[in-house]
C-alpha cells in the first residue's frame, strides 16, 4: 500500500485514502447526554492507528467509543490507544410470548391504567420524559443509561412521541416505554417510571403491556440493553425470562 491519507471530509467525518481508493472512515457524534462518541470503519488494520492518531488530535476529550466485549482485536486497538474500560453493558433477548415471557396473569397496581402507543397525550408525555431524565441525571447519572444514537432536535429528548405507551395512576403520568420494532424483532429503548413511583410494579407492567402488543403484532422477540449496575432493570428483564446474548464495553479516553 503507498502513503495513506488522512483527509476531513465534513465536521464529523474523516477518510483514509490510499491508490485512489477510500480504505477507512472514522465518524463522530454527539449523544444528547454531552457524550462524544468515535468510531473507525477500516478494510487494512494497518490503517486504524493513523485514522485515530488524526482524529484524536483534532477532537477533544474525552472521548468515548462502544466495542463488542467478544471483538478482542477492536478492544486492543482502542487500548492501545489510552482508551479504558468506562462501563459494560448487557444485551437481553425478551421473548413475546407471555407462555415463555414468565408474566402469567399481571394485576394492575392500585389505580394503574396503561395508555397503549400513540395515546399519550404529547405535552404530558414530554413533561414525564423531562421529569424522569432529570431524577436520573440528579442521582446514579444518565451516562449510565445505554448508549443512545437516536438524532433529535436540539433540546429534545422524544423523537417520536407514538413509540411510546404510558402508565397514568391516579390521572398522573407516572411511567413510559419506548418500542420500536424492527423487522421480526423489536427494541426496548427505554423503559422508567418516576422515583416516586418505583416498587410498585409499574416496570413490570408497563413491559408485559409492550411484549404482549408486540406478540400480537406476530413479532416474536425484543432485545433491550441494560448497564451492568442497573440492579433493579436487570431483575425486571430476568424476570421475564430474558437471556443474556452479548455484551458491549464503552471504553474511555481522558
Amino acid at each position: 500500500m503507498n502513503t495513506v491519507m488522512i483527509t476531513r471530509v465534513a465536521e464529523a467525518q474523516w477518510e483514509a485514502v490510499a491508490d485512489d481508493r477510500v480504505v477507512g472512515q472514522g465518524d463522530v457524534s454527539h449523544r444528547p447526554d454531552g457524550r462524544l462518541f468515535i468510531s473507525i470503519d477500516v478494510w487494512q488494520d494497518a490503517v486504524f492507528d493513523q485514522l485515530a492518531a488524526a482524529m484524536l488530535a483534532d477532537l477533544p476529550e474525552p472521548l468515548h467509543t462502544l466495542v463488542g466485549e467478544a471483538d478482542h482485536d477492536l478492544r486492543s486497538s482502542w487500548e492501545r490507544l489510552g482508551f479504558t474500560v468506562g462501563r459494560r453493558e448487557w444485551e437481553y433477548v425478551l421473548p413475546t410470548d407471555s407462555r415463555e415471557a414468565a408474566l402469567g396473569a399481571l394485576q394492575l397496581p392500585a389505580g394503574v391504567t396503561i395508555l397503549p402507543a400513540g395515546e399519550a397525550d404529547e405535552t404530558l408525555l414530554r413533561a414525564l420524559d423531562r421529569a424522569i431524565r432529570e431524577e436520573v441525571e440528579a442521582t446514579v447519572g444518565w451516562r449510565t443509561m445505554p448508549a443512545e444514537v437516536l438524532p433529535r432536535p436540539a433540546g429534545s429528548t422524544l423523537v417520536d412521541p407514538s413509540k411510546y405507551a404510558v402508565a397514568v395512576r391516579n390521572g398522573e403520568y407516572v411511567g413510559l416505554v419506548r418500542v420500536v420494532p424492527v423487522r421480526r424483532r423489536a427494541r426496548i429503548g427505554l423503559i422508567a417510571t418516576r422515583a416516586d413511583q418505583r416498587r410498585h410494579g409499574i416496570g413490570r407492567v408497563l413491559l408485559a403491556h409492550a411484549l404482549g402488543a408486540l406478540h400480537r403484532d406476530g413479532i416474536d422477540s425484543a432485545w433491550a440493553e441494560v448497564d451492568e449496575s442497573n440492579a433493579a432493570a436487570i431483575a425486571l428483564v430476568e424476570g421475564v425470562g430474558a437471556r443474556r446474548s452479548s455484551s458491549y464495553l464503552e471504553l474511555v479516553r481522558h
